[in-house]
């Protein structure tokens, strides 16, 4: 049996770089061989043990969830990629030479996009559009704020609620130095929730009225402060909870501005619900990443054997917008990188 190199969690407090088997695909799946991975905060949620997928449950486990790479072989029933195949997505072991990937989550990769953009984008894209479109039933011409607008998905949720008609995008940030990239990023405006009160901010910007959805990726005690700002019958979808857990809400407020507040995440969904979710990308999503209107914004590109780099980096809150792990920056001889 073949090796590869890859990251292990379980074993410590960090990934260690180990050889193992590599695997073969079973009916359904793909193998890809990975160009590079994207990082998540999951990831380091995976080390502490408060994240499980499936396969965490076991004390050791190949670490990362997202990657792009191409297609090397293909399992029984497989009929919508092919060997050769470019493709991103989402899957448990992205970080190694190898990587196992259900075929449908495999999303096929523009030719305009590198390696390196395309493992940043997967959760992003899957994440946001579910969170706008699918959860709070976004259509062209309503407003959009966008909370914890630096993170590497708040920076592809700016860019999405554009290339989808949004009539204003705003974004929020904690730290005075990235409202650059947030605007950058396309949002009309940028607040610094640390030092400008974010209701009194949007409802001026939206003469009064509110936005129609929130895509909180923050959580916490800011949290309690959105039905202020959203729009009546307008929706909060809480992503992420970066702030924690626990808040305080006027429910005066959600009753009498009749707010929807939905919650969401992925840790819980089926394959088959994930796979519904990959499949929305393609109709609107895909053709705006293929003509630019969404790229992700990458703050650094680490090499595979410095993995332990991009946790630091990621734990002390240094980064804006993604990193990326590089893996394999040309499995087929002809594939872009950065």
């Amino acid at each position: 049996m073949s090796t590869m190199q890859a990251l292990v969690g379980g074993a410590g407090p960090d990934w260690e770089l180990r050889e193992i088997d590599a695997p073969s695909p079973r009916p359904g799946q793909l193998l890809v061989r990975v160009a590079a991975a994207g990082l998540n905060r999951a990831d380091l949620y995976m080390l502490q043990g408060s994240y499980s997928p499936t396969a965490s449950a076991l004390r050791t486990f190949t670490a990362g969830l997202e990657l792009a790479g191409e297609v090397v072989a293909v399992g029984e029933g497989v009929t919508d990629h092919v060997v050769g195949a470019r493709v991103m997505g989402t899957t448990v072991g992205a970080f190694a030479t190898f990587a196992l990937m259900d075929h449908r989550l495999a999303i096929p990769v523009p030719s305009s996009l590198s390696w390196t953009d395309a493992a940043a984008l997967p959760v992003a894209l899957t994440t946001e559009h579910d969170a706008l479109v699918t959860q709070a039933g976004f259509v062209a011409g309503q407003s959009v704020l966008v909370v914890g607008a630096t993170s590497g998905i708040g920076m592809v949720a700016v860019q999405m609620a554009k290339a989808l008609g949004a009539s204003i995008v705003i974004g929020t940030t904690t730290s005075e130095s990235k409202m650059v990239a947030v605007r950058g990023a396309g949002a009309d405006l940028v607040l610094n929730t640390s030092t400008r009160n974010p209701a009194q901010a949007v409802l001026e910007a939206t003469d009064g009225a509110g936005v129609d959805v929130v895509l909180d990726h923050v959580g916490g005690e800011l949290f309690g402060q959105l039905p202020a700002l959203t729009r009546v019958q307008g929706t909060i979808v809480n992503i992420g909870r970066l702030a924690g857990t626990a808040t305080t809400l006027d429910l005066d407020t959600v009753a009498f501005r009749r707010i929807r507040i939905q919650g969401t995440t992925f840790s819980v969904r089926t394959t088959e619900e994930r796979a519904a979710v990959a499949a929305a990308l393609l109709p609107e999503v895909l053709p705006a990443v293929a003509g630019g209107r969404i790229r992700p914004v990458v703050d650094a590109v680490i090499p595979f054997d410095r993995a332990q780099e991009a946790a630091d980096r990621l734990r002390a809150n240094q980064v804006v917008g993604k990193l990326v792990l590089e893996i394999d920056p040309n499995p087929t001889g002809t594939g872009a990188t950065r």
